[in-house]
This record gives structure tokens, sequence and C-alpha cells, in this order.
């Protein structure tokens, strides 16, 4: 690949692989690279070290999103879900919900639940108005959410539980209505976009927080005692539950779209974030980069 080509690539979804030893990147020319995480970790890595051991075009065009299951690696994107095998990837070189189940949300405005096994879609889950951008499972409960650019954020179970608009509690006219960001943790939520990145609290469905975060956030997660979020700008934000931004960390790429917590090693636990760059910041440790992998 060029350096045009890199100086123009968008680093859009990652995810680790169910060992914890490697992370999986997708970009906008529908390419996947898998980086080896205990190489690139190694006190004697070096840039070589930080470069993909496997990159190969998975799709014609970008690649929004990528889910680890026990055994594959799943990328999706315009119209298309391809499954890899992990084992297979491997040699050459987890969002699953309890019931062995795929969640898909797009640009039909519908949810279709595939059922791994028989790569047979199931169910359709219909109410959005507009197409979907996120959604999170609260697996203890059984419950789906979703949100979509109609600025609604809706819970799924056995039933529609409920629906309700963010954009009435947190809304920004000046940046739109859409939801882009949804996750959960326990009774609580967090979602942004157009509207302020907030906390809600499930059982009420009442927003507790509203952070002072300039522009639209793309992702979100809960970590221990804090709330981080990337989006527009080059800022790793760090924010307390009770609403106040903690800091600020510089990253390479000037706009952020993805951030990932390997959860499945504990050698190699470290937190990843790309954005419009070739380049995805490694952090050992959540206040600095410690260094950067690149396509």
């Amino acid at each position: 690949m060029g350096p045009i080509e890199l100086l123009h690539m968008s680093v859009f979804s990652q995810s680790f692989s169910p060992c914890g030893r490697f992370l999986a990147a997708s970009n906008n020319y529908g390419e996947i690279a898998i980086f080896s995480l205990s190489s690139s970790l190694s006190p004697e890595a070096t840039g070589v070290n930080q470069k993909p051991i496997l990159t190969f075009t998975a799709h014609e065009g970008p690649i929004f999103a990528l889910l680890s299951t026990d055994t594959h690696l799943l990328s999706a994107g315009n119209g298309e879900i391809s499954a890899w095998s992990w084992g297979e990837l491997a040699k050459q070189v987890r969002e699953q919900s309890r019931d062995n189940s795929l969640a898909v949300g797009g640009g039909d405005n519908n949810i279709h639940v595939m059922d791994l096994e028989t790569g047979v879609f199931k169910s359709v889950l219909q109410g959005h108005t507009d197409y979907i951008h996120c959604l999170s499972m609260r697996e203890r409960e059984g419950e789906l959410l979703s949100g979509g650019e109609d600025g609604a954020v809706r819970i799924w179970g056995e039933r529609l539980d409920y629906c309700w608009n963010a954009v009435i509690e947190c809304g920004r006219p000046q940046y739109g209505k859409w939801i882009s960001c949804l996750t959960t943790d326990s009774d609580w939520m967090l979602c942004g976009g157009g509207p302020s990145l907030s906390l809600w609290h499930l059982r009420s469905l009442s927003p507790t927080s509203i952070f002072p975060l300039s522009g639209c956030q793309r992702q979100a997660m809960f970590y221990q005692d804090l709330i981080l979020a990337v989006g527009e700008g080059h800022f790793l934000s760090h924010c307390l539950l009770g609403g106040e931004v903690k800091s600020l960390i510089p990253c390479s790429p000037p706009s952020l779209n993805t951030l990932a917590l390997n959860t499945n090693s504990t050698e190699h636990r470290v937190l990843t974030v790309g954005g419009s760059s070739d380049q995805i910041d490694v952090f050992t440790n959540l206040s600095y980069k410690a260094f950067s992998l690149s396509f």
C-alpha cells in the first residue's frame, strides 16, 4: 500500500483473539490486519514487531465492525458479513450471546438475529425509523440495546420493554440526533453521538450524568471507576462517573473511531485506540501511549 493510501486510511474497528495474544483491526480499504501482542509488547520490540503479521483483503469496501467468538472472527461491511476461523488465521501467521446468536443492525432500520450454528437468520426486530449504528448486550438480563440515526435507544427482550429518545434529555441540535455509541454495565448505560455522552440508570430510565465533551463520541466503555471515550479530536477521554472529565490523553490519529480493551489475557492486557490514521495506539498504562502499531 502506497503513502497516499496510508495517509487516507481510517481504522474502523478492533477485536482481540479468544486467547488474547492477537489483535485484529479493520480499515476503510476492506483490509484486516492481525498483530501479535506478544511480539509488540516484548522489551526487545522494534518497528518490525509493530507491523501486522498478516494482512488480507476481506471485503471490497470498508469494514465497519469486527467481533470475536470463541472460534471465529466476524467482519461486517456494506451488506456483507464474513466469518474467519481464528485457528486458520493462527496457522498463517467475543461478543457472542449465550444462546449462540449474532445480532446485526444496519441500513434497513431493522435488527437481524442469526443462529451462528446454522448461519440462518431466525428473527427480525423492527422499531427503529432510521439506520442502526450500535448494539449492546445485557447478557445477565437477556436484553439487547440498540441505538440509531433516529436518536432512539431501544431495549429488546422477550418483548419490547422500552424505547426512549436520548435527544430529549441530552440533545445538541448542532450535531444532530444520531446515537453512535452505546454500552452497558449491569444497571447502567452509556450512550452518545449527536447528543452528549451521558450515563443512564436503566431501572429508572433517567440520565444521572452528562459529560461535557466536545464533538461527537463514537465509542465509550466502562473501566473500573472510569468511563473511557473516543470521538472527534485526538484525545482519549477519562471521565468520572459523576460527570467530570478527569483527563484527556493525546493519541496519534487526528480523529478517533474505536477503542478496545484486551480482557482475554492478563499477560497482554492493553488498551488500543484507532481512528483516521494507519496507526493504532497501544496503552499498557491508561495515562500515556506506550507505542503505535501500523498497517
